[in-house]
């Protein structure tokens, strides 16, 4: 089989949730498969080094700065070049005008639920309106659809109206790097890389308003001014202005001072950080998977997550649960779990058990299953 991939953005530099997935796919495809010719479709070789080279994987580079435009014509014009007999697309995204079998990873259709131009950046909001153009017409073209749930799976099922047979569960995993990091030395290295306080609980935020960046704000306001935070919060990548902006709304402009930003942390960088944090905070209003919960049990981390959509398909016995809509709920958690080591322990202990449910070996067997029975049914 002659087998393109869509990986548009799997070598810019900062990589981020979908990117990670489609690069751990397709090192995993490596390893399974020396018989089938992939062809990897990408828009930029910045970091090509976060792909191993192998004979039977080329990497086309596709250069086009918009990517509705990359991916309406310049990717169709050049699958037909390479005479590809299947595209998948990993994204939510893909071309409407194909002439071959579709296989489409559907993350989520959150922004097919609900909808609000006041939310987001602008760079969010663009891409929301094009997925919201997209994704409905490209799931009808669709032989497959591959999402990350099962919670998931039954959203697009219910909002399309798609028989479940037509939709599989291919649970994310997580990479091999993210273990328990004891090594002093490297410890020490990314505390004075990025300059971390001597205690912190980690929370992976953005401007994206499902994160619920505001609601862990509002905890801490209630713990500081009760007397109860003893750690400072670690955030990453995020703008400084828009959390003054969200701190004047919660009308606790002092709580910045509690707060510890190291901008971007690349992908290789994050055990260490994981692994020297009192806790993981990860009380997102809606999420199809949650790679990052992986991630903390990986190292060896106690995780606070939500109660909603997909997060306790995957954290299981391994989280305490939060409802994200209430601050004191998450300032409480907070509180509890911090002074509680036992309970720590506990979470600790199921969650490197829990890990081994999810491994990218899995995803890309079943990944390539979806392959042969796409092909062999047409």
């Amino acid at each position: 089989m002659r087998i393109g991939i869509e990986a548009q953005r799997i070598f810019r530099k900062k990589k981020h949730g979908m990117d990670m997935v489609a690069l751990e796919l397709i090192k995993q495809l490596q390893q399974l498969d020396n018989i089938n010719e992939y062809f990897i479709f990408v828009n930029n070789t910045e970091d090509l080094s976060a792909l191993p080279s192998k004979d039977n994987f080329k990497i086309v580079e596709v250069k086009q700065s918009l990517y509705p435009i990359w991916e309406q014509y310049y990717l169709p014009k050049t699958i037909k070049k390479y005479n590809i007999e299947l595209l998948h697309c990993t994204s939510n995204t893909a071309p409407i005008s194909l002439k071959i079998p579709l296989i489409l990873t559907l993350h989520d259709i959150i922004y097919l639920e609900k909808w609000n131009f006041t939310e987001g950046t602008s760079y969010q909001i663009t891409g929301n309106l094009y997925r919201r153009w997209n994704v409905p017409k490209v799931v009808k073209l669709a032989k497959h659809i591959i999402t990350v749930s099962d919670f998931e799976k039954n959203r697009i099922s219910e909002y399309f109206n798609l028989n479940t047979s037509q939709i599989s569960t291919a649970y994310n995993g997580v990479g091999n790097h993210f273990k328990r990091i004891d090594d002093a030395e490297i410890l020490k290295s990314i505390r004075d890389k990025y300059n971390l306080p001597s205690s912190y609980f980690f929370f992976l935020g953005n401007t994206d308003p499902k994160k619920n960046v505001i609601g862990v704000l509002k905890a801490l306001s209630i713990l500081k001014k009760s007397g109860k935070l003893y750690s400072k919060l670690l955030m990453l990548d995020i703008d400084r202005k828009y959390l003054n902006d969200l701190l004047k709304q919660i009308n606790d402009e002092t709580l910045i001072d509690d707060i510890v930003f190291c901008g971007y942390v690349p992908n290789i960088d994050l055990p260490a950080i994981y692994s020297q944090a009192n806790l993981f905070l990860y009380p997102s209003l809606r999420e199809s998977f949650g790679i990052p919960l992986l991630e903390a049990m990986a190292c060896g981390v106690p995780v606070i997550t939500s109660n909603t959509s997909s997060m306790p398909e995957v954290a299981g016995n391994a989280a305490v649960y939060v409802n994200p809509f209430n601050a004191d709920d998450i300032a409480n958690a907070i509180f509890d779990l911090d002074k509680d080591k036992q309970k720590q322990s506990e979470l600790i202990t199921n969650g490197l058990n829990r890990i081994k449910n999810f491994t990218w070996k899995k995803n890309a067997e079943l990944t390539i299953k979806m392959y042969e029975n796409t092909l062999f049914r047409n």
